[in-house]
């Protein structure tokens, strides 16, 4: 009978070490993918036109703890509702019920006593949800991002 002695010892240490590093290469990596759908969100944004910028100004991206785990690094790209609180009609669209007029401030005014003869469906203008289409570039530079961070 033959008997053999492995040591592996050091191919643990050195897959733990590899597994570590992985860990701190996350976020940079998940970073680099918000930064593609932050940009596109801004793009669309500017395509739309700039009644004040507020919605523009509005546009964040940041990294959300609560959702993050050692192995799972979460970043949020939206607008600040209470910087740009129409953000959602813009998005989503909204049924328009009230006369509106310009004002002589050259501003839009709702005329609050005046009701259209019909509600009028004001369509969506969905700057973050056309953003779905920088996906695979964002996974590009996520992988990128990610490549990078190991091989330092």
């Amino acid at each position: 009978m033959m008997t053999f002695d492995l040591d592996v010892s050091g191919l643990l240490d050195d897959a733990e070490q590899l597994a570590q590093k992985a860990e701190r290469a996350t976020r940079p990596a998940a970073q680099a993918g918000a930064q593609v759908l932050y940009d596109q969100v801004r793009a669309n944004v500017d395509g739309l036109g700039r009644h004040t910028g507020n919605l523009a100004s509005a546009i964040y991206q940041v990294y959300s703890a609560s959702n993050s785990t050692d192995t799972r690094k979460v970043y949020h790209v939206s607008w600040n509702a209470r910087k740009a609180p129409h953000g959602h009609l813009v998005e989503y669209g909204y049924i328009k019920r009230l006369a509106s007029y310009i004002g002589r401030d050259g501003k839009w005014h709702t005329n609050k006593k005046v009701k259209l003869a019909a509600p009028k469906q004001v369509p969506g203008k969905a700057f973050v949800r056309r953003a779905e289409s920088a996906i695979p570039a964002a996974e590009a530079a996520m992988q990128a991002r990610f490549e990078e961070e190991m091989s330092k």
